[in-house]
């Protein structure tokens, strides 16, 4: 049962802090981001260059796949989302999916004619295994583990504490409000959708010796964050957290005792039966927020 529960907690927390970029996005933006998972796949491709092709300490490739993903964000949002919500009225929310659907086809078959479709990926970032209570993990694996808690951590103090982060969430709660009050609202969206993919980013560099780095590898990552945010409600974002390690136990569980094929059919069902009894997910209260 140990084992189970530590298994859980390092797969839920790479899920949690895929699941907290992809919440922010939503509750701050109304954007369904289905381009989430190829942001993870450029973070797997910003490890294995800087860490294979430059020689870089694996935290400095930690750290610019972090930085690496949220210009590829802010980018993003500038090109593409800003001239778009200027133009899309009611038609907003799907206009963003069938964006976010096209952009993500985009990244991989972009990727594809880069990088073909060959794998790239390392033994490990740090050599040995850490043992606790009789189970034994990789450091690559518990490490990538802290790294996320630590962001998360971070991320909901700056949510919570600062200026900006309240500002965050006051745009989060009521956008037309917040700028009456002089909210920059591009700034905010920049910034939200910046800090986005570079949580996505950081979570690909940092599995790559679990998930190497090849164009369709960010799929499977986006079903999980996609199930975690149905799962707790919609833009919650500290809900986020938990559903991240709810998904990654329900996984764990079903692997030990079905089999790894059965993971996906497993959680799936498991969280469509807790939304046939609270529609707006296990923390949802009806309204998007930033932070619940």
């Amino acid at each position: 049962m140990v084992n189970i529960l530590i298994t859980a907690l390092l797969r839920g927390g790479m899920y949690s802090l895929m699941a907290v970029g992809l919440s922010l996005v939503y509750g701050v933006m109304n954007v369904a981001n289905f381009a989430h998972g190829e942001q993870y796949m450029l973070g797997t491709y910003f490890g294995y260059f800087c860490f294979m092709g430059l020689g870089l300490n694996p935290f400095l490739c930690f750290v610019l796949a972090l930085g690496g993903g949220f210009f590829i964000g802010a980018l993003t949002e500038v090109v593409i989302f800003s001239p778009l919500r200027k133009r899309s009225g009611r038609n907003w929310l799907m206009n963003t999916f069938l964006l976010t659907l096209g952009l993500s086809m985009i990244l991989k078959s972009g990727t594809k004619l880069l990088f073909g479709n060959s794998y790239r990926g390392i033994t490990s970032y740090f050599q040995g295994t850490v043992s606790l209570a009789g189970f034994s993990a990789s450091k690559d694996r518990v490490i990538a583990f802290v790294i996320a808690v630590v962001v998360i951590a971070v991320v909901m103090v700056f949510l919570n504490k600062s200026k900006f982060g309240r500002a965050i969430r006051a745009v989060s709660m009521d956008a037309t409000g917040a700028q009456l009050v002089g909210i920059k609202l591009k700034r905010i969206y920049i910034v939200t959708f910046g800090l986005s993919c570079g949580f996505a980013a950081l979570a690909g560099a940092a599995l790559l010796s679990l998930t190497p780095a090849y164009p369709s590898n960010g799929t499977q990552v986006l079903y999980a964050s996609w199930v975690v945010l149905i799962l707790v409600g919609l833009g919650n974002v500290g809900g986020s957290i938990v559903g991240g390690i709810l998904v990654g136990l329900l996984e764990t569980i079903c692997i030990q005792y079905l089999g790894a094929a059965w993971q996906d059919v497993f959680a799936l069902s498991v969280v469509i039966l807790i939304l046939l009894v609270k529609p707006n997910g296990l923390f949802g209260k009806g309204v998007k927020s930033s932070v619940e």
